[in-house]
């Protein structure tokens, strides 16, 4: 009887541990499993920005997920209408049912709510608002689906051969919807673009400004998610990107003395490690575009802090 009770308890044993190792993971333990990121990153690449000559990259063709870091595609679509005559900064935005609904990051719009083209370009780049994407998105191309094929199109001719943008906030996949994709050589071309339209600058600078200001209690200040633009010397840009399953990103660019540098940086395991990989990647730049220490200690006086709009 003895060895019956024995080897029943052997037998639950081996049973509830094959299948504790073929169940599917929770969601507290899924992040080891399924996330893109890796330490310190995924890739990781390093360009001067006036000729796209590369200063350094580590696993640099490796896809990943840019998440947030896509609203630059948004951006240099909207802004290359704007240069084309095709749309204003003054232009009214109206928000969809659909725009409101928009969850992660955002400025909480209401439908029926409208904002100028320039207020919704500041949530994009300043509070990384998934509801200002989709508005901007439906208020360009009628709507988010049309929107993404001009993000695609944009890819292709730019030659991000390794892209594909299924969303045009960054966000988790829907079921049944893939994933956003790139690497971070690709990711450095669409960064180049990006810094060829001044105007951009001026959005990706701001660190804080105030959002529905005239609106009592749903007024807000936005506030940047790119913590370097106070750190780093002569960075101006440009983008953070973060959910859980595909780690922490940040496109970075930053001038000095005439020079100017891209930073790619694609799924690292936490914020810390993102941005001080980040930060040593701009000064690995600057010094092989041949920066001096005797350069760097003039330009500590003769920089400028990144932009400020409150």
């Amino acid at each position: 009887m003895k060895h019956r009770v024995f080897g029943s308890i052997v037998f639950l044993v081996v049973v509830s541990a094959a299948q504790a190792a073929t169940a599917p993971h929770t969601k507290s333990k899924t992040a080891h499993y399924t996330t893109m990121a890796h330490d310190p990153y995924l890739g990781a690449i390093v360009e001067d920005a006036a000729t796209g000559k590369v200063l350094f990259e580590a696993n640099a063709d490796a896809k990943g997920y840019p998440a947030s870091m896509q609203k630059l595609m948004d951006l240099l679509i909207i802004l290359e209408k704007i240069e084309h005559g095709q749309l204003s900064l003054t232009d009214q935005v109206p928000v969809s049912a659909k725009a409101a609904k928009t969850g992660g990051s955002q400025v909480w719009l209401a439908e029926r709510e409208s904002f100028t083209v320039d207020d919704m370009l500041y949530a994009l780049m300043v509070q990384s608002a998934n509801d200002a994407a989709v508005a901007l998105a439906e208020k360009v191309a009628g709507s988010t689906e049309a929107f993404v094929e001009l993000m695609n199109a944009k890819a292709k001719e730019l030659g991000m051969n390794n892209s594909a943008f299924n969303s045009v906030h960054g966000l988790p996949p829907s079921p049944g919807q893939a994933h956003d994709v790139t690497t971070p050589r690709d990711f450095s071309i669409l960064c180049r673009e990006v810094v060829r339209h001044p105007e951009a600058l001026r959005y990706t600078s701001t660190r804080e400004k105030p959002f529905r200001q005239n609106v009592p209690g749903r007024n807000l200040v936005m506030r940047t998610h790119n913590h370097l633009l106070a750190k780093v010397e002569g960075c101006d840009g440009l983008k953070t990107g973060f959910f859980a399953q595909a780690g922490f990103s940040i496109a970075v660019t930053a001038a000095r003395h005439g020079q100017r540098v891209i930073v790619v940086v694609l799924d690292s395991p936490d914020l810390k490690t993102r941005d001080r990989h980040a930060s040593e990647l701009v000064e690995k730049g600057f010094s092989a575009l041949g920066a001096t220490p005797s350069h760097t200690a003039a330009l500590k006086t003769q920089a400028q802090p990144a932009a400020t709009h409150k």
